[in-house]
């Protein structure tokens, strides 16, 4: 009897140590296989694929760096010549990109905050008007591009005729001075025709002391003209002949030459053109005057001058700052109804300046 209370004795011992035993063992098992499997799983869902896709972009971006150098030292080993138009080609599209960017966070400023052109900054008035210019003749690259195979066409056209084809961008150093010379000596070929114009016009004119000073300015060969006497002919170009609606059909294709505007177009269209272009250029005049000459640096005053009538490739930077501010003289003082002389100040202040002739 005794020893049958030990036999049951011991299998209810037993079960009361190993049955918890080994439910709590399960527990602290299942626990660590939670903990165990948990953090990996939050892991490989939300931190891997972000992971991966930053490395795989990295290693792409590196091979492409390495790539894209081992091409340029073989371009620039075997074929030199090409790999300088190639390199000024892609730094063109840079800096063209780069304008458009410019342009585009101008324009949308205007818009946020209503701002008109003419209340713009002068550098982000040049921005826009100089892209608007370049874009203009990009698009004309862009049209004949569109048939099939005409890309190749057009990279041929590009390499025979940059000057007519290209913006600046694109342009080699050498290029510049040498397609900005041409381009002065096109629109010189029309300044005796303006001056002989100007004066025909002189017995129009009913007022004899507004004649005798526009004989003696057209009459003055080689002589660079003063603020005040072009000034003193402020009434003949507000008034007839010489106003901007008065001018002949002629008149305004010799004047649209002067200003690197197409001549072939009909005279309504060149006297809308020419009026819009004479209203901006007096915009930008009035902030250049604000902002001060002296804040831009050399390249924009060479560019404001050339843009002006002044062919500045060959001028000293102060003389270009010292006929800058002669023309802003004279286009701050007049009023939009004057417009007319500042289009042809174009001439009468750029032809004889350091001795050029006409």
């Amino acid at each position: 009897m005794a020893l049958s209370r030990v036999c049951w004795a011991r299998p209810a011992l037993w079960g009361s140590a190993v049955t918890p035993g080994f439910f709590v063992t399960r527990k602290l098992q299942l626990g660590r296989f939670g903990m165990a499997w948990g953090a990996p799983r939050s892991s490989e869902i939300h931190l891997s694929p972000k992971a991966d896709v930053k490395s795989l972009i990295s290693y792409v971006v590196t091979k492409t760096k390495v790539i894209n150098g081992k091409y340029h030292r073989f371009l620039g080993r075997h074929f030199p010549r090409f790999y300088i138009l190639y390199t000024i080609f892609m730094k063109g599209l840079q800096m063209l990109w780069a304008d458009a960017k410019k342009a585009r966070r101008i324009k949308a400023n205007m818009w946020k905050h209503n701002i008109k052109f003419h209340q713009l900054s002068y550098r982000e008035m040049e921005h826009l008007r100089q892209f608007r210019r370049d874009v203009t003749k990009c698009l004309f690259l862009g049209i004949i591009s569109i048939p099939p195979f005409a890309n190749y066409l057009v990279f041929l056209l590009m390499y025979l005729f940059p000057r007519q084809l290209l913006v600046q961008h694109f342009w080699t150093p050498k290029q510049q001075i040498d397609f900005l010379n041409i381009y002065h000596a096109l629109r010189k070929q029309s300044h005796p025709e303006i001056i002989s114009y100007l004066e025909k016009s002189i017995p129009l004119i009913s007022d004899a002391r507004l004649q005798w000073h526009l004989t003696e300015l057209c009459t003055k060969h080689g002589t660079h003209p003063a603020i005040h006497d072009i000034l003193a002919l402020r009434e003949c170009f507000s008034n007839h002949p010489l106003s901007m609606n008065q001018l002949q059909a002629l008149q305004v294709k010799a004047l649209s030459q002067a200003m690197l505007l197409t001549p072939y177009l009909p005279p309504p269209l060149l006297r809308h053109r020419l009026k819009t272009h004479t209203t901006v250029i007096h915009q930008l005049d009035r902030a250049l005057a604000k902002l001060g000459i002296v804040q831009l640096t050399a390249q924009e005053v060479k560019s404001a001058c050339y843009l002006r009538g002044l062919n500045s490739t060959g001028i000293a930077e102060d003389r270009c700052r010292t006929w800058l501010g002669e023309w802003l003289q004279i286009s701050c003082s007049l009023k939009e109804a004057e417009l007319s002389l500042l289009l042809h100040n174009v001439v009468l202040l750029s032809t004889n300046y350091l001795g050029t002739r006409r």
